[in-house]
Parts: C-alpha cells; sequence; structure tokens
C-alpha cells in the first residue's frame, strides 16, 4: 500500500499552515441592494506594457483606457506563475499552484498537455463553486487549461456552462502524436474540431453578452479567459481586426481584445447592470520573448515564463462605478490569488473553506484611509522551484548552486540579487551586499514557504493533491 498521504490528510495538513489565509479578516463594505455581479476577463501571455492604461504607445485600447478612468489601476498585481495552468490555478482556488499541486503536470514540465491524466481536484474549492452555493449564475467562457478529461472540466468546479477550448490555442493535432484537432467545447462535449481560432475573441464575447442577458435578474460570475494573444508566434483576430494594428497579429490580437472589453461593458450599461458589477481585467502571466519582440513588458524585466518582474506582474484593472475609486492608482502589493476571498466576501460567504493563500483587498479597491498590502511575503515559483521572495518594496532573488532557466531542465549557479522595486522597478541595481538584514529577512520568508508550500526535492506540510485519472482520453468530437 502506498504511503503517499490521501487527499483528507492533506487537507487536515492544510489546516495549520502558517502562509495561508483562513479567516477574511478586512473591515465590511458598505452591502448593496443586491450581491454584486463578478465578471473576471483574463488575457492570454499580455504584457505589462501592452494596454495604454500600462503605457503602450502600439496599441490602441481606448475602452481600457476608459475602464482605468472609471476604476482602479493596480500597478503591483502578480500572477503566482509565469506560465498558464499554475497561474490559472491560482487565480480560481486563491491558492499558490504548489498548494494545489498544480506547479508542474505529470511529466514534471510546466503545463497540461492535450490527454493529460492530471488536473484541478474535483473537491478543490474556486471561486465559481463558493459564490454558486450562494446562488450566483456561473460560467466559464475561454481557455481553461486546467485538466481536459471530464472530472477536470469547469462542469466539475462550480460553472453552471461552459464555452471553450480546454487547454492552449497552440495545442494543436500536429505537434505531438495522440493530440486530437483543437477542440471547442460545450459543457462537456465538444461542438467543433478544429475550432478557427481566428473566431474565438468575437465567439467568446457574444458568448458573454448572451450569459449577461440571460442573469440579468441574479447575481452572476462570468469568468472569461481569451485565448489570446495566446501562445503562437502569430496570434489570431478575426477579420475586422486583422492587419489593422501598428504591431502585426500581435497588436491585432490585442486591440480586439480591448474592443471585446468594450462590448461586455456597453451590455453591462445598457441593461442597467453597470453600478452592480465588479469587473477585473488582467494577465495570466507576462508577454513572452518572441523574435523579433511583439508583446512588451515595459518597464518591468524580462519575459513570460520566468520569475523576472515581466514574468509575473500583470496589468490589472478594477471597475465598479460609485464602490471603486475612480482614476486611482494602487502600487500596493496584491495577486491573482485575491479574487476568491475578495468575492467571498463581498458575495456573502464569510469564511472559507481549507486554508487559502490569497486575501480580500476590498480596502485597497475602496480607498479605505491607511490600507496596505495584506502580504509579509509573496513568493516567486518557476516550476517547482522557489527562486524569489518579495516583501513590500524588496524583492530577493535567492543564491541557487542549480537554478532553473529553462522548461528543459538547463541550470545554471545564481547568486542572491537584491532589488528595491519602489526606487528599481527594471531591476537593474542589485544591493545585497549593501542590505544583509534585509536579505536575511527575505531568506526567512524564504524557510517559512519551503516548509509550508515545498521546494525542489521536497513537499510541503500545506500541499494538498491534484486530480488524476487513470486512462485519460482525448477531446473528439461526437460524430
Amino acid at each position: 500500500m502506498s504511503s503517499k498521504p490521501t487527499r483528507r490528510d492533506a487537507l487536515k495538513a492544510a489546516g495549520g499552515a502558517t502562509l495561508a489565509a483562513g479567516l477574511l479578516g478586512a473591515a465590511e463594505p458598505e452591502k448593496p441592494m443586491r450581491p454584486p455581479n463578478f465578471i473576471v476577463i483574463l488575457c492570454d501571455n499580455l504584457g505589462y506594457g501592452d494596454v495604454g492604461p500600462f503605457g503602450s504607445t502600439k496599441h490602441r485600447t481606448p475602452h481600457l483606457d476608459r475602464m482605468a478612468a472609471e476604476g482602479i489601476k493596480l500597478t503591483s498585481f502578480y500572477a503566482t506563475s509565469g506560465v498558464c495552468t499554475p497561474s490559472r490555478a491560482s487565480l480560481l482556488t486563491g491558492c499558490y499552484p504548489r498548494r494545489v499541486s498544480l506547479h508542474v503536470n505529470e511529466r514534471g514540465g510546466a503545463v497540461l498537455f492535450p490527454v493529460s491524466p492530471k488536473g484541478l481536484h474535483p473537491d478543490e474549492a474556486t471561486i465559481a463553486s463558493v459564490l454558486k452555493a450562494r446562488g450566483y449564475a456561473t460560467v466559464c467562457i475561454g481557455k481553461w487549461h486546467l485538466g481536459d478529461q471530464t472530472p477536470f472540466l469547469p462542469t466539475r468546479h462550480g460553472f453552471d456552462s461552459y464555452l471553450g477550448i480546454p487547454y492552449s490555442d497552440d495545442m494543436v493535432e500536429r505537434k505531438a502524436p495522440g493530440w486530437p484537432p483543437l477542440p471547442l467545447m460545450r459543457g462537456e462535449r465538444v461542438i467543433e474540431a478544429p475550432v478557427d481560432r481566428n473566431t474565438l475573441t468575437r465567439r467568446y464575447t457574444e458568448e458573454a453578452q448572451r450569459f449577461i442577458e440571460a442573469s440579468r435578474d441574479k447575481p452572476f460570475f462570468l469568468y472569461l479567459p481569451h485565448a489570446m494573444p495566446g501562445s503562437t508566434a502569430a496570434p489570431f483576430a478575426s477579420e475586422r481586426f486583422r492587419g489593422k494594428s501598428a504591431n502585426g497579429p500581435y497588436g491585432d490580437s490585442v486591440e480586439e481584445l480591448d474592443w471585446s472589453t468594450g462590448e461586455i461593458l456597453a451590455t453591462l450599461k445598457r441593461l442597467g447592470l453597470d453600478e452592480q458589477t465588479l469587473i477585473v481585467w488582467t494577465s495570466d502571466n507576462g508577454a513572452v520573448r518572441h523574435t523579433p519582440p511583439q508583446g512588451s513588458n515595459a518597464p518591468l524585466r524580462g519575459w513570460g515564463y520566468t520569475t523576472d518582474e515581466g514574468g509575473m506582474r500583470v496589468p490589472c484593472i478594477v471597475r465598479w462605478p460609485s464602490r471603486v475609486r475612480a482614476g486611482a492608482t494602487c502600487d500596493e502589493l496584491c495577486t491573482t490569488m485575491d479574487l476568491l476571498p475578495t468575492f467571498a466576501r463581498l458575495g456573502g460567504t464569510g469564511i472559507l473553506p481549507v486554508p487559502r493563500d490569497g486575501k480580500d483587498i476590498w480596502p485597497l479597491l475602496s480607498g479605505e484611509d491607511g490600507a496596505k498590502s495584506p502580504y509579509d511575503a509573496f513568493f516567486y515559483y518557476y516550476l517547482g522551484q522557489l527562486q524569489a521572495v518579495r516583501s513590500g518594496h524588496w524583492k530577493l532573488y535567492l543564491p541557487l548552486d542549480k537554478k532553473w532557466v529553462s522548461f528543459g531542465g538547463q541550470t545554471r549557479p545564481a547568486p542572491a540579487e537584491l532589488y528595491d522595486l519602489k526606487a528599481d522597478i527594471g531591476e537593474k541595481s542589485h544591493l545585497a551586499a549593501q542590505q544583509p538584514d534585509v536579505v536575511a529577512r527575505l531568506l526567512a520568508f524564504a524557510g517559512q514557504a519551503r516548509d509550508d508550500l515545498g521546494d525542489i526535492g521536497r513537499d510541503g506540510r500545506g500541499q494538498r493533491p491534484a486530480g488524476h485519472v487513470e486512462r485519460p482520453v482525448p477531446q473528439l468530437l461526437s460524430q
């Protein structure tokens, strides 16, 4: 018999996790007449500097410009990984990827592939399942990437319905033996394969509008994880946008994403739901390196798929008229993990099941006097390796004999590097030698993370297992 801990053991152990937030202790906001609607718009591989509110001069994003003017920009907002699967697992569960064991795939690689036996455990609570228990209508429209087997699909994780592709847009039939044509799924059935990727943003937007219309009389949660700009060297866009931007296919896809956001905003306004709806607009990780470059993480250092700021700090705009400060900017550290506890408090759910790493950031969003980041420390993992820690405005890259620098397993020795992100957002001047006390403090935080979440060669006491199926099968179009 295996000695591996059961899920019940893991949940029990997680109850004592020192890093997780079990209780949501922020001040209660003034209650609206009914619980608010929540919309999360998540772009794929879109960089910090790719939209107008965050400094882009290449891409026309008038709807996001307006959204930022009517809402708040979060300029120290983080994904928990520089790559898709772990990042998305965190957003939905409010946990670091290692806590839910989705930091790597079953082979130790970065993301889940088609026909993987691994996925988000069916017992994990998500934003959707928590809100659904409070009577919310819930839908996922877009890229899932948390397992393509039936027990792992959105409909098994609190979503009433689903339309989208189950993994990245570049995971197509020709790339690997045994992969099916890229499927578009409705619920748990493939309805089209291969899907025309040029149409995805438009079709997702139209589906979102239909859902909002149908759900107008009750609170709803719309999770809209777009496939674009995506993982291909030449992103996709509909005919209306192809060839129209100043930045080739990448810019075309970004400008269509802006159009999509405008359509969502217009639908809310038309239906009188504007002031009842909190919208979060962000990205799953930073723009990835292409030659020549397409996306931009300026002024941050580095690219997606890394633990540099450009890999994990992402643009974020939050809008809720009359409730969220208009035209404001907040530079306090917060993360995608914070959406679940924040939505839970605003939706009236109170204490969450099992520990979460995310925090209730409503005080930051509402402009509460003196509100500060609720994080003592934030941890940057690359696959399963802890590589950096941020506390306040200090970021320490840990000294590592074998720092992983590629998904293929390449390593190199790396010294400690300390940066003051308030004074040096581009991580250009490291100060480890001048600030030994800061280095020691951040190293102590790293030790806590290793104990609780784990690191290379060791499980954390607060980890919970991922889901697993014995015989995975491809998702195929029914004839």
